[in-house]
C-alpha cells in the first residue's frame, strides 16, 4: 500500500492524501523524430556551498550532470544555462560557461542532443552603446561553440535597456547571427519570466513587436534554426507560426499550451523548448513517442494529465517556476537536498509546494512513492507544519 502524507491549505487546515503507484514510461528504444524537443534543466545547488543571495552559484556537479543524463534517457535534448537553471537570477557566468562546457562533454559522451544559452549576463556594468552588446554576446557564443553544443541566443537585459528600436535589435542580432557557425535557437522570452525584458524586439506594441522579430528572422533564415517563444500566449505563437519563414522552426516556450501547440491540431506543430519538460520528463518522452506512431489519442493521454501540474508550478510570479522543478526532483530522488542557488528554494511557499505534490502524483510522476513521502514529512516538520 502507498503511504499516505499531509498537504497543508492557505485555510491554515492539513488534509490527508494517499499517493498513487507511479505510472510505467518506457524509454525509447530509438531517436524520436516526429519532434525535436528539449527539456531546459535546473541546476543543483551543492548543500555545503555558501548558496545565499548575491554569493557565487555553488553547484553539487554530479547531481546536476546524473539529472541530464535521466533526460537524455528519456530521448529529450538537454538546452543548458537557460532560465531553468537561474541565469539572472543567481547563476553567474563563471559558472555557467563551466556547466556549458561539462554538459556538452556529457552530451557527447551519451549521444545526447545539446543547445546552449549565449547572453550579455556577464558584464558586471553598464552597456553603454551597441557595440559594447554586440562584444558581450560575442564573447558567450564563442564559448557555447568551442564546447560543441548549439547556440542558443537568449534575450539581453542589457540591450532592452539601451535599445532606441527595432533598428537596434536588428543591428545587434544580424552582427552576431552573421558570425555564428552553426544555425542557432533565437529566444524569445516574455516580461512574465522576465520583466525587465518588456518591448522586447523594439516595442510595447506586441503586433509591432512581432512584425519587427519575424522582419528579423525572415532576413538572416540562413542562420536561424528556430526560435523558442515564451510569452504564454497560444493564439499569438499560431499567428507567428504562420508569419516565419517555412525553415525555421519554433520550439514552444509556452508552459501553459504546450500540448497542443505541440501537437498541431491539423496542422504541423511545434517543436519544443521547455522547463517544464524538465520536470515531466517521462511523460513528455512517452507522447512523443506516441507522435511517432502518430497515435494520438497516446500522445494525449500521456501528457494532458501534466498540464495542471505545469500551470500550478508557472504560476504567477511565473519566473520562480525554477523552485518547484528543484523540489519535484528532490522528491523524485534525483537529488539529495532541495538546494538551490541564491537561496531560491524559498521563493514558493509551503502550500504551493503541497499542490505541486499532489498534481505530480496525479500525474503519475513520483517514481517512489515512498522516498516522497519520507522527504516530504521532513520538509513539513522544518517548516513548523507538523511536529
Amino acid at each position: 500500500m502507498t503511504p499516505s502524507v499531509t498537504l497543508p491549505k492557505a485555510d491554515g487546515t492539513c488534509v490527508g492524501y494517499r499517493l498513487h503507484e507511479p505510472a510505467v514510461w518506457q524509454r525509447p528504444q530509438q531517436t524520436i523524430t516526429s519532434r525535436i524537443a528539449f527539456a531546459a534543466s535546473h541546476v543543483v545547488g551543492d548543500p555545503f556551498g555558501e548558496n545565499v543571495p548575491g554569493a557565487p552559484a555553488k553547484l553539487d556537479w554530479d547531481a546536476t550532470l546524473a539529472f541530464r543524463r535521466h533526460l537524455w534517457s528519456y530521448g529529450l535534448g538537454v538546452a543548458e544555462a537557460m532560465d531553468t537553471a537561474q541565469r539572472g537570477m543567481g547563476l553567474d557566468w563563471a559558472t555557467a560557461r563551466e556547466l556549458i562546457a561539462r554538459s556538452a562533454a556529457e552530451a557527447r559522451s551519451v549521444g545526447g542532443r545539446i543547445a546552449a544559452g549565449a547572453g550579455t549576463d556577464h558584464a558586471t556594468t553598464a552597456l553603454t552603446d551597441l557595440s559594447a552588446v554586440i562584444r558581450a554576446y560575442e564573447l558567450q557564443v564563442e564559448e557555447v561553440e568551442k564546447s560543441g553544443a548549439q547556440v542558443i541566443l537568449m534575450a539581453s537585459r542589457q540591450l532592452a535597456s539601451i535599445a532606441g528600436g527595432p533598428d537596434d535589435y536588428a543591428t545587434v542580432y544580424g552582427r552576431v547571427l552573421s558570425q555564428i557557425s552553426q544555425p542557432a535557437i533565437l529566444h524569445w522570452l516574455g516580461p512574465a519570466f522576465d520583466p525587465a525584458l518588456a518591448g522586447y524586439w523594439g516595442s510595447a506594441d506586441i503586433e509591432q513587436s512581432t512584425a519587427s522579430f519575424v522582419s528579423l528572422v525572415t532576413e538572416h533564415r540562413g542562420a536561424i534554426d528556430g526560435v523558442k517563444v515564451s510569452l504564454l500566449d497560444m493564439d499569438h505563437e499560431l499567428a507567428l507560426r504562420k508569419s516565419l519563414p517555412a525553415e525555421v522552426r519554433i520550439y514552444t516556450g509556452d508552459d501553459f499550451n504546450y500540448v497542443d501547440l505541440i501537437r498541431g491540431d491539423g496542422a504541423p506543430g511545434s517543436d519544443a523548448l521547455l522547463g517544464i519538460f524538465s520536470a515531466i520528463a517521462p511523460a513528455a518522452s512517452v507522447a512523443l513517442q506516441a507522435l511517432d506512431r502518430q497515435d494520438i489519442a497516446g500522445y494525449d493521454a500521456a501528457l494532458n494529465p501534466t498540464v495542471g501540474l505545469s500551470r500550478h508550478l508557472f504560476a504567477a510570479p511565473t519566473f520562480f517556476y525554477k523552485a518547484g522543478i528543484a523540489f519535484l526532483a528532490w522528491l523524485s530522488g534525483h537529488q539529495a537536498g532541495f538546494t538551490m542557488v541564491a537561496g531560491l528554494q524559498s521563493a514558493r511557499s509551503v502550500v504551493h509546494l503541497a499542490e505541486a505534490l499532489r498534481l505530480a502524483d496525479q500525474a503519475g510522476l513520483l517514481p517512489d512513492p515512498d522516498l516522497a513521502a519520507r522527504r516530504w514529512s521532513s520538509f513539513l516538520a522544518v517548516a513548523g507544519i507538523v511536529g
